[in-house]
């Protein structure tokens, strides 16, 4: 006979296991690309499980993203918190980090990016998210940037943002080879020339 608590437990086991098919899904397909049919499958779950626990794709997309930018703001704090005081050894850190995660089999880019490009339309929860979270890497970036003593902190910031979002974009075409592996030195030179001026 289940108990209450086994009755509890089971569409949360349900939940984590769509979850987790999406988020292995959406980060290597694309979200527009899964289909509900496909989540469940994956997930060994059903529909109204989906359902139940998430109300819509667009809420379990939601829930994803949210994930996604979680972790992006793990690794970032992270690289800020080992530094303290060293805006641009905080920066550098992150960039190496990124460096190694694009070398790294499997890797896509940001699925905050991606989601973005996929949905272009304004206030959907996969463009919402996403927009928002980089308003406030490039606000960081800038003021950053100015910590460092930049002659022009916005300049600089930007900079930076385009290095992040260009190492993103090109995992997709040149792998784990491209040139992401240049992103720490081109880093520094850039924040190099943003001192010199």
């Amino acid at each position: 006979m289940a108990t209450a608590t086994d009755t509890d437990r089971t569409p949360n086991r349900a939940a984590d296991r769509i979850l987790s098919a999406a988020r292995d899904l959406f980060y290597r397909l694309g979200i527009r690309a899964v289909g509900v049919d496909e989540i469940v499958t994956h997930a060994g779950a059903t529909k109204p499980s989906l359902y139940r626990s998430f109300g819509s794709k667009d809420d379990l997309t939601e829930r994803y993203l949210k994930e996604v930018e979680a972790r992006f703001w793990s690794f970032f704090d992270a690289a800020v918190a080992a530094h303290q005081g060293d805006p641009r050894s905080q920066i550098l850190s992150f960039l190496s980090g990124l460096s190694q995660r694009a070398a790294s089999r499997g890797y896509r880019g940001c699925g905050l990016t991606n989601a973005a490009v996929e949905y272009p339309e304004e206030g959907h929860p996969a463009r919402r998210i996403p927009v928002a979270s980089k308003k406030e890497l490039r606000r960081r970036l800038r003021a950053m940037a100015a910590e460092i003593g930049a002659a022009s902190p916005d300049a600089l910031g930007d900079g930076l943002l385009l290095l992040i979002e260009g190492t993103y974009a090109s995992v997709h075409m040149f792998g784990t080879e491209g040139p992401a592996r240049s992103l720490v030195e081109n880093a520094r030179r850039l924040i190099q020339a943003h001192l010199a001026r």
